[in-house]
């Protein structure tokens, strides 16, 4: 029988008069994996803060109840102190120091170094680091995922899937980790690359690491924990071994609700639409993420899947077209040449994009949520402005107010309304945010890139019912940019798959799932 590693008792947390978790008992055992599961908003990533010793925690008042950690009580005043019992984090945003190697990542503050005789006399603070031995255990970390890092990569330069890589190889690092807590480590990988995450999980869990495991991927809960728990609204609402349960049935603890899959996507002859941008010899200098000679023709009023694996340049193509990475090539924009490397330009004309990078590119962290909305159309449209005694523009924030709470009553914002600041929301209700930017700049062409990296089941369909809707009602092209081909297959017309910088095929979204893979794997259509 396995011991106990961590035990919450009657654990409850409130910011203001928000409760936000509400009497949790929650137990897990050494070597043991737990699905934690729940709708964004539901207090997964609360829980998580109070477990690491978060300060917003401590600066909000605290918790009450009480945690036990490996037979001791505890309330860790620092994540520091959370890191020494033997807790490790993989946060859902990176962590990352982007002027580093990927080796100086994994081992920050831990590194090993070299002793000699002057050491002896004047201490550690002159000793030097031992840059043969710390890239020694980075390649032992990497090894244990099966990815293809040699570790003097550096952050700045790699594709999101591998930075999450760098994260999880860091925590795995560490000396005497007894829980690891993972949150949404599999958003941004492919279905391979998730497989492998998965493996290693197990291996862990066999040498007696216990996992607390959050993610959307349902089938991922039902292939790697032990069990699962759910949270709805800051409840826990079951903890049941996995093998005892099924996704349907995970999904309406989560939401309170039965969810209704959607199959209805638009089935039309795309020869004969109108080509609305023509896209010849594409090349994009994207990190991780190259395109080499990209041909594509997107037709308006689709909805076109770009897929594939991580780091074949699925990425690349929306990031080329805006101007944020350097791109040479023959791109049309209705019959016109499109202007490249000059991020402005296509936004002028009608061309909007929902980047992968939400906090990097897509949002205003200590903005409010409705300045964000509204802040594209302001700059680039002139919208949201009137006129100051007849002469001058100034904002008009009733109508940026109006116009927020319309989205985030049609998305599901959870907030505490139009006016709280974005870096406050979870993951998810941020990505809403960015989509509910598009939709007020009503492009002719959306690229959206990951829409829905890190929400839950509920979110996750109403985002992609949204996209849809969106499309049938104001005919907008939009280009679907993602890491799972049943994401994809659920809301697109065609899905290219890109593999090594290039088309190696396009398909309609009914076709089968070994076909797509096929493509992925670079076997062309046909073979």
């Amino acid at each position: 029988m396995s011991n106990t590693l961590l035990k919450i008792e009657n654990l409850s947390k409130s910011f203001g008069e928000n409760t936000v978790l509400k009497d949790i008992n929650l137990e897990l055992n050494e070597g043991e994996i737990l699905g934690l599961v729940g709708e964004n908003g539901a207090g997964k990533s609360t829980l998580m803060k109070i477990i690491f010793g978060m300060d917003v925690i401590r600066e909000t008042g605290g918790y009450n109840g009480k945690i036990s950690f490996d037979g001791k009580e505890v309330n860790f005043a620092s994540p520091f102190d959370a890191l020494n019992a033997g807790i490790g984090m993989v946060h859902q945003e990176f962590s990352l120091i982007p002027g580093f190697k990927v080796s100086e990542n994994i081992v920050l503050n831990r590194e090993s170094i070299k002793n000699n005789v002057v050491t002896h006399f004047f201490g550690d603070s002159i000793s030097k680091i031992d840059q043969k031995e710390n890239m020694k255990r980075t390649q032992e970390a990497i090894s244990k995922l099966g990815v293809n890092l040699t570790g003097q990569e550096q952050i700045s330069e790699m594709a999101v899937a591998y930075k999450q890589f760098t994260e999880i190889a860091r925590e795995i690092e560490r000396e005497h980790t007894k829980l690891l807590v993972l949150d949404e480590p599999t958003a941004v990988l492919t279905e391979d690359e998730a497989e492998i995450l998965l493996e290693t999980m197990k291996k862990l869990s066999a040498k007696g690491i216990a996992i607390i495991f959050i993610t959307h991927r349902l089938n991922e809960i039902m292939a790697v924990s032990d069990k699962v728990t759910v949270l709805r609204d800051g409840q826990l609402i079951n903890t049941v071994p996995t093998k005892s349960t099924n996704v349907n049935e995970i999904t309406e603890w989560m939401i309170g609700r039965k969810v209704n899959s959607s199959s209805d996507a638009k089935k039309v002859a795309h020869d004969d639409l109108e080509t609305l941008l023509e896209i010849r010899d594409l090349w994009v200098d994207m990190p991780g993420e190259m395109l080499k000679g990209l041909n594509l023709d997107i037709k308006k009023g689709e909805i076109l899947g770009l897929g594939g694996m991580a780091g074949q340049g699925k990425i690349a193509v929306a990031n080329g077209i805006m101007g944020l990475f350097k791109s040479k090539g023959d791109v049309k924009y209705k019959n016109e040449a499109l202007v490249l490397n000059k991020p402005t330009y296509p936004l002028e004309k009608g061309i909007f994009f929902v980047s992968e990078d939400r906090k990097g590119v897509g949002l205003l962290l200590d903005e409010s949520i409705e300045r964000n909305i509204a802040f594209p159309a302001m700059q680039i449209k002139k919208q949201f402005f009137k006129k100051f005694l007849g002469v001058f523009n100034v904002i008009d924030d009733k109508a940026v107010t109006e116009n927020a709470k319309k989205y985030i009553e049609k998305l599901e914002i959870k907030s505490m309304g139009e006016k709280q600041k974005v870096g406050e929301l979870s993951g998810g209700n941020q990505q809403k945010v960015c989509v509910a930017k598009a939709f007020t700049m009503e492009p002719d062409l959306l690229f959206v890139s990951e829409p829905t990296r890190g929400i839950d089941v509920g979110a996750k369909q109403l985002v992609l019912e949204t996209l849809k809707e969106y499309n049938r009602e104001r005919n907008t092209t939009i280009v679907v940019t993602s890491s799972e081909i049943e994401e994809l297959r659920s809301i697109c017309d065609r899905i290219a798959i890109i593999n090594e910088g290039k088309v190696a095929g396009i398909l309609p979204a009914s076709a089968g799932i070994l076909e797509f893979g096929k493509l992925m794997s670079g076997i062309k259509e046909g073979e």
